[in-house]
């Protein structure tokens, strides 16, 4: 089990997922859990919208897919109040090359700068409580919008964002990301319904 700190913003969470130990040539998702912290939802969410961002990772067929399974069953669990997180087998051994993961790491160094410098603990009622709850709810709604983005370029991307920026307002305790993940959800569905 990972004994690190767990992140408390973006960077930290580039920064361990950089010095994640290993000399294979691929990266698997259990181990980035593990570097991430599997004890608390909000680095696994923060993690799960990185990995559907990164570049050369999420464009990879079958990965919003996977992440909207595991993003399913970890809003699953958290709305069961379930304290330990069980995931199968088959989704912590799948895996991705280490030269992505270092090139999407540093493509997301900068972002990772300008984000943090903006977020502090404030609207703490909004992260905490009956809170985590709605939180749940609309993370599992997302998860079930993922894998059909699969088939429209870049949709996916509109969950990554939503699910970082959850993760973000968990992880740095910061409510106002709440209400910005408000009105992505908002807009994107405004959006969707004009599209379709």
């Amino acid at each position: 089990m990972n004994e690190h700190k767990e992140p408390e913003n973006l960077q930290e969470l580039l920064d361990l997922l950089a010095a994640a130990d290993g000399e294979s040539r691929v990266v698997t998702f259990g181990e980035m859990l593990d570097v991430a912290g599997r004890r608390s939802f909000g680095p696994m969410l923060l993690l799960a919208g990185v990995i559907v961002l990164a570049p050369l990772i999420g464009d990879i067929p079958g990965v919003p897919t996977t992440v909207g399974v595991f993003v399913f069953l970890l809003a699953l669990q958290m709305l069961s109040g379930r304290e330990h997180i069980w995931l199968p087998h088959w989704m912590l051994v799948r895996s991705v090359s280490r030269t992505k993961l270092r090139r999407a790491i540093d493509w997301f160094h900068p972002v990772a700068r300008f984000v943090d410098h903006l977020l502090k603990p404030r609207l703490n009622v909004l992260v905490v409580g009956q809170a985590r709850y709605a939180i749940a709810i609309v993370v599992m709604a997302t998860s079930l919008l993922m894998p059909a983005m699969e088939f429209i370029p870049f949709s996916a991307n509109a969950a990554g964002i939503i699910l970082v920026v959850l993760g973000l307002a968990l992880v740095a305790r910061d409510g106002l990301l709440i209400l910005v993940a408000a009105s992505l959800i908002a807009t994107a569905g405004v959006i969707g319904w004009n599209v379709f």
